[in-house]
């Protein structure tokens, strides 16, 4: 009677993403820059430079996570030295930032008795979860390429820049939960969690 009793209703954001959906997405753009590249990029470095980001005109629902790519790849352009420039006047190079994909990804895994809900009883079963998880990843993949400014002239493209980032909820006979993750710092759901600090959250 107990178990019957038992429910849990969770809203998980009052926001467009909840925060580790922005955290995935953050963080997995910063991991897939490197202090340094791993190849010289084909423009001398202290070269003035001008940011496009590919989708950031024609495809309106991608913008936020492109400017925020396009603002990442900025400061990190800015550490190698080059000086950013936001609009092409006096600027010698046009960086073009390639969007192969950027986003989240959800799957979940279920071991139990799912809802019931029946006419015949008066009452309805809570799921029963011998073992539920769900696995969100971030991932990013994107590249650039390099013009010339006053001619259009194409001087070279970078390597692919790939990385990933992942945030998991596990859940073992009906109530002990726990998550693993990569983020550096992320949201801690519920009073348990709180109170024992059960999550992982230390990157790998």
């Amino acid at each position: 009677m107990f178990l019957i009793g038992c429910s849990t209703t969770q809203r998980t954001t009052q926001s467009k993403r909840t925060a580790v959906e922005q955290l995935l997405i953050s963080e997995s753009i910063i991991r897939s820059l490197p202090k340094k590249p791993n190849e010289p990029l084909p423009i001398p470095s202290g070269s003035t430079v001008t940011l496009n980001t590919s989708g950031h005109k024609d495809r309106p629902d991608l913008t936020p996570d492109h400017d925020l790519l396009q603002e990442i790849v900025g400061g990190w352009l800015g550490q190698q030295g080059y000086l950013i420039q936001k609009n092409k006047e006096g600027v010698k190079y046009r960086v073009d930032i390639i969007v192969g994909a950027i986003g989240t990804e959800e799957n979940s895994t279920f071991v139990g008795l799912p809802p019931v809900n029946s006419q015949i009883i008066p009452f309805s079963l809570p799921e029963l979860a011998i073992y539920k998880s769900k696995n969100q990843t971030g991932y990013v993949k994107f590249n650039m390429n390099f013009f010339e400014v006053s001619t259009g002239k194409f001087v070279g493209s970078s390597s692919h820049f790939i990385a990933d980032s992942y945030h998991n909820y596990h859940t073992l006979i009906l109530l002990l939960s726990f998550s693993s993750t990569n983020l550096m710092s992320p949201p801690q759901l519920g009073f348990f969690h709180r109170l024992f600090n059960t999550g992982s959250t230390k990157p790998e």
